[in-house]
């Protein structure tokens, strides 16, 4: 049995520069890891068969990006060989911490281990991007700034706060975000190389605001006590603090109308760092 995990994300900031005649959205932003995430368990089946347990009742089976990933790199790679996966959930859908496609990522580097294939990290990320914009950087697995659909990786090494993320009961459809008339799609591309620290940004986030009371009434809390901002396009509102017992501290406070939880940021993946010692 191999276990691994699927790790949550964050983007530090979000800018939006323009729309491909595709209906893809170009953008820049920062991915950063936390220590907290999904985990998976593999084992190895010998008739082929690719199947996923515990699976999400409002994903069907065959739907799955799990069972999609899978059966993607047993095909290019011509495998005979199927796995049994399990999945406990723990990442909300439609937050915008990477909760499917870490899922994803993880199944590909999982089962290009447990089947012995050889794939390198490139060839890897090039199929995952089939699967959605955000699993190559977690394929890759460490924090990056991004540019093009979110594709095109730099690695970068942003400071490691301890965060508090709020995840209010609601799933924000990426879809629904980029596609309303007021969504920002005008933002500068950066001329700083490397990407300077300091900007907060999110261009998704005055339209998630407006949609998703909850989301809006979270960022209210959390900024009493620091910087709140939206991750990606989903609903989850982080804020960064200099220890753990700050943060424990003030995700207490919240506690009574906000659900949420604690998390080391990281710039290499724990999904990467179990991975090396298996090898």
């Amino acid at each position: 049995m191999l276990t691994l995990p699927a790790p949550a994300k964050l983007n530090l900031w979000l800018h939006i520069l323009g729309r491909r005649d595709d209906g893809y959205h170009l953008l820049e932003t920062v991915f950063q890891f936390l220590d907290h995430g999904d985990t998976l368990r593999f084992a190895l089946r010998e008739d082929g068969e690719i199947r996923l347990h515990d699976a999400l009742e409002s994903v069907p089976h065959d739907s799955n990006l799990i069972v999609r990933a899978a059966r993607q790199l047993q095909q290019l790679a011509g495998c005979p060989l199927g796995a049994d996966i399990w999945l406990d959930k723990v990442l909300p859908m439609g937050g915008g911490i990477g909760g499917g496609s870490s899922d994803a990522a993880t199944t590909l580097l999982g089962l290009n281990h447990l089947w012995q294939l050889g794939w390198d990290f490139d060839r890897l990320a090039q199929l995952g991007l089939g699967l959605g914009a955000d699993v190559p950087v977690f394929v890759r697995g460490h924090a990056a700034f991004a540019e093009g659909v979110g594709e095109q990786l730099t690695p970068v090494d942003p400071q490691e706060p301890w965060y508090v993320v709020l995840v209010p009961q609601v799933s924000v459809s990426t879809a629904e975000i980029f596609s309303h008339p007021q969504l920002t799609r005008d933002s500068l591309p950066l001329k700083m190389r490397p990407v300077p620290e300091g900007n907060s940004r999110n261009d998704c986030q005055p339209v998630v605001e407006q949609r998703y009371p909850e989301v809006r009434n979270a960022l209210i809390s959390l900024g009493k006590y620091t910087e709140a901002r939206l991750t990606g396009t989903g609903s989850c509102v982080f804020g960064a603090f200099p220890s753990k017992a700050e943060a424990d501290r003030v995700l207490a406070l919240l506690s009574e109308t906000q659900t949420g939880f604690v998390a080391k940021g990281c710039n290499v993946s724990i999904l990467h760092r179990t991975l090396q010692d298996l090898l």
